[in-house]
């Protein structure tokens, strides 16, 4: 488990993300200069599971970390993977 600081940081970034992203989607609508959104850079950003909130061996496809993988995988839960071994 993450330290809650790191917590309510990655949430404050993708917060931030999200506010980016509409501004980058409005400024090449409108054909402008997209404005600068105070405390947001792209390359501090990084991925971290939904559950666990590890950093390490995140696999986008699933938005998960792999210990939380193996469980769901387990259970069934993640479509369309099924267990290599019988």
């Amino acid at each position: 488990m993450a330290r809650k600081a790191l917590i309510v940081k990655q949430q404050k970034l993708a917060r931030l993300r999200k506010l980016y992203l509409e501004e980058k989607k409005l400024a090449l609508a409108e054909g402008r200069p997209m404005r600068r959104i105070k405390g947001f850079r792209p390359t501090k950003y990084y991925n971290r599971c939904q559950f666990t909130w590890r950093s390490k061996w995140y696999m986008r496809e699933f938005g998960v970390c792999r210990v939380t993988f193996r469980d769901v995988a387990r259970q069934g839960l993640a479509t369309g993977v099924q267990k290599a071994s019988r």
